[in-house]
């Protein structure tokens, strides 16, 4: 990360993206001096000894240390031995008159509001200071071969953490930007700021001004962040209007360019219209919601329902936050789900990316609703007692240059790294440079946005492995070798801006879940920031339903109990994970969801009560439920189901798309534009004349089973068998016995299983009930008395019938 050109004596000009600060010592590459002290200047004003750096929250600033003439003065660091942190990019908050004195909290866009009648004063929030990072080697001794790896790792986001409090005032205050860049409300009128280095010269046009781009031209400060002050009109009215369409045009390297601003808080497409407009959106305090109900405390255990808002009608159609709020939220919380997670929340351009591909980060999606919408979305959940948990995604953004960050002021290194490095080849999309400052500026504000405005009580981070190495873990065997996760191979940069956003979320938010898809199982990667990890709270456990495909791809009368056991209970010892059997990946288009690799085109004939069933029919819905069930027992300490996998939905999920035809000439056939597999049926799984429902009430009994028993995250796990002739596999979890048979056709008479409590057991859970459209082999009422005689290791033991097939859990009669 080099300084800007304008911080070096002697050197000239702005190389792709100056920053509004000079860059301070220990926070250049060799070779670039800086003079011993110098002035600050905030966009491109000399502030005098009263109004220095920003400190706190609010806007407030604080005096940090003046010269003799009244200018401050930013001494040279002595270096402190440690590693030094390179960055292209140093920015001070954008700060201007306005925001130099104290702002209430009404006259912010973006800020929490509180209703009156549960108004309480809280205390200011900050987030800690850091630790030293040395316990990761006290509970992994194997780390020590890599001390110097991670130690750089925490010193250079010590660094960062000390940068940002020096010089931006804190890390709250940092990620606080959303109430100085983009469009921002005073009393006076409205402010616009954007950072765009590479522009010439920029206007803000739109409706509001007929977009005329000589009536509102912008001025530019040194660093590269242009600037405007829309008064207020005559009658004290908003210059631009609620729900006017904007956009910024700038003379750009590349040419003339009307882009969305950076920070817009929504954007539509209109009718017959390609790309998006960005919209000033400033409604009313009347058209405000206003939440009305506590957030959740963050439960023990996560039992997480994977949604995509779009899809969840059964109708062919796009749902909306309204529909999904009033039909599809009770649906969870019935179906015993204590949180919801979100996908393609952030606007996207190609609803076919699933979400992923963002253009607008601060946008909820326009397809859905207005942001009003989905906040009453979000309340409602918590009015429901559910965790509500946003897809966010910082790993990459679209490759967009209409109505996304790519390409945003002319030139290729805006956002994102240069070159190769910049685009990721299999996801056609644009990969953001972590060690660029007002990269970091972005995206941590993004997270606090999405946390106070909405009041998301959490993120599922995306593509993790891909922001953690520069090979994106493409092609990439990962074997658990800890060579893989500390070398060359690692960007360092993105481990760091992992670690600040982590720090960030918790100091501000502790009830707050971070989630990160990660499938290289790197050390240290669910492990508290102040210890040396990189702080998440789970690893989503990617793994396990790779190797449930691997195994569907085989016959079940070949499966090994010990791989079965291995593959669930493979993970690192006090990191978190959330796992699943399937999600919205195997749903897509091309690949199989669990249950049409059981039962293939079966399940289009003989899913009704009325008719017979089949062979692929009866081993299906076993070997569902089994699969299921032992995922959540084994598997971790939260469980994800994608929206109507817990039934076995059939088909694929096929957005609606036109042929295609790829830069190589090859033609893909489209689909008509058809939202006929792009949707949930969830009236099958309600219908009880069909197979499904069995299917789905087994599910909600699985979730009731956790929620009384808590065996997720119970301290006693012990696996006392493992049997491979048999197919058996039995374990504890808590006080629960598991038992599952997996033979395709031996069932078991006076079955002995350990135990470590002794006494009498009943049946809590068993797949074969009628109920549960299995064949009612178990009787419920019986009871299972321990006998004094030990047996796989264990202290105590009881006799059960185990059926071909079937999975029972037993737990304590009292």
């Amino acid at each position: 990360m080099a300084a800007p050109a304008s911080a070096v004596p002697g050197a000239t000009g702005l190389r792709g993206g100056g920053a509004p600060f000079p860059v301070p010592a220990g926070m250049r590459r060799r070779g670039a001096e800086l003079p011993t002290s110098r002035a600050v200047l905030l966009f491109g004003r000399r502030f005098p000894r009263s109004a220095v750096c920003v400190g706190g929250s609010g806007g407030r600033v604080a005096v940090r240390a003046a010269g003799p003439s009244g200018e401050v003065m930013i001494p040279e660091r002595e270096s402190d031995g440690s590693v030094p942190f390179e960055s292209d990019d140093l920015q001070v908050p954008a700060l201007d008159d306005e925001l130099s004195t104290e702002v209430g909290a009404s006259d912010v866009e973006g800020v929490k509001r509180v209703p009156e009648e549960s108004a309480v004063e809280e205390k200011p929030r900050v987030v800690p200071p850091t630790g030293d990072g040395q316990k990761i080697f006290q509970m992994d001794p194997m780390l020590q071969g890599y001390k110097y790896h991670l130690e750089y790792r925490y010193s250079l986001y010590r660094r960062v953490r000390s940068d940002i409090d020096q010089y931006e005032g804190s890390l709250e205050a940092f990620s606080h930007s959303y109430e100085k860049f983009g469009f921002n409300r005073s009393a006076e009128g409205v402010t616009y700021r954007e950072w765009a280095p590479g522009a010439h010269s920029a206007a803000l046009v739109g409706d509001f001004n007929n977009w005329n781009p000589n009536a509102d031209r912008m001025s530019r400060n040194e660093f590269g962040v242009w600037e405007i002050f829309l008064p207020n009109n005559a009658d004290g009215s908003s210059p631009i209007p609620h729900g006017s369409r904007v956009k910024v045009r700038m003379e750009t390297p590349s040419g003339i360019k009307d882009s969305i601003p950076a920070w817009i808080k929504y954007s539509v497409q209109a009718p017959g219209e390609i790309p998006y407009n960005g919209v000033y959106y400033d409604p009313s305090e009347e058209e405000k919601y206003v939440f009305k109900h506590p957030q959740p405390k963050r439960p023990k255990s996560l039992r997480i329902y994977e949604t995509h808002v779009g899809m969840s009608s059964p109708e062919p159609k796009i749902n909306t936050y309204v529909n999904f709020r009033d039909e599809v939220l009770p649906r969870i919380k019935n179906l015993g789900y204590n949180a919801v997670q979100i996908m393609a929340i952030q606007e996207h351009a190609y609803y076919g990316s699933f979400g992923y591909h963002v253009t607008n980060f601060f946008a909820p999606s326009s397809r859905f609703g207005t942001p009003e919408e989905l906040k009453s979305l979000i309340d409602t959940a918590h009015e429901l007692g559910l965790v509500v948990l946003m897809d966010v995604v910082h790993s990459h953004a679209s490759n967009n240059t209409l109505d996304g960050l790519n390409g945003f002021d002319g030139t290729d290194t805006h956002y994102f790294h240069s070159g190769s490095r910049g685009h990721h080849w299999m996801w056609d999309s644009r990969l953001f440079n972590y060690g660029n400052w007002e990269v970091l500026r972005f995206l941590l504000s993004n997270a606090r946005w999405w946390l106070e405005e909405y009041k998301f009580d959490g993120f599922r981070f995306d593509g993790v492995t891909s922001m953690m190495y520069t090979h994106h873990g493409l092609q990439v065997a990962f074997t658990g070798n800890y060579n893989e996760y500390f070398g060359f191979a690692t960007d360092v940069d993105a481990v760091v801006y992992l670690m600040l956003v982590n720090d960030l979320i918790h100091g501000l938010y502790p009830e707050a879940i971070t989630i990160g898809e990660d499938v290289s199982g790197m050390p240290t990667f669910a492990t508290p920031v102040q210890d040396g990890g990189v702080g998440f709270d789970y690893r989503l456990h990617m793994a396990v339903p790779d190797k449930w495909i691997e195994l569907l791809k085989q016959s079940d009368e070949s499966w090994k109990m010990g791989d079965i056991v291995h593959m669930l209970t493979n993970r690192r010892w006090s990191e978190k994970c959330v796992t699943y059997a399937e999600s919205h990946d195997q749903a897509l288009v091309g690949d199989k969801t669990i249950a049409f690799w059981l039962m293939d085109k079966d399940m289009y004939d003989f899913m009704a009560l009325d008719r017979p069933s089949t062979p692929s029919i009866d081993r299906g819905i076993a070997l569902h439920k089994m699969i299921r069930l032992i995922t959540m027992g084994l598997g971790g300490e939260g469980y994800l189901n994608f929206m109507g996998n817990e039934f076995g939905h059939p088909e694929w999920i096929d957005f609606p798309r036109g042929p295609q035809v790829l830069p190589n000439g090859k033609s893909i056939p489209g689909n008509n534009n058809s939202y006929d597999k792009c949707r949930r049926r969830f009236d099958l799984g309600d219908a009880n004349y069909l197979r499904y429902h069995g299917m789905q009430e087994f599910d909600r009994a699985m979730q009731s089973l956790e929620e009384k028993y808590g065996f997720m995250t119970s301290d006693h796990q012990y696996i006392s068998r493992k049997h491979e002739e048999d197919k058996m596999i039995v374990f504890e979890k808590g006080d629960l016995v598991f038992v599952f048979n997996f033979h395709c056709s031996n069932s078991y008479f006076d079955y002995r299983v350990g135990c470590l409590k002794p006494g009498k057991y009943k049946v809590a859970l068993d797949s074969d009930a009628g109920c549960f459209g299995g064949f009612g082999r178990i009787h419920h009422t019986a009871e299972h008395f321990t006998a004094d005689c030990s047996h796989d290791n264990r202290p105590h033991s009881f006799s059960v019938y185990a059926p071909s097939r079937t999975c029972v859990v037993y737990a304590p009669a009292d």
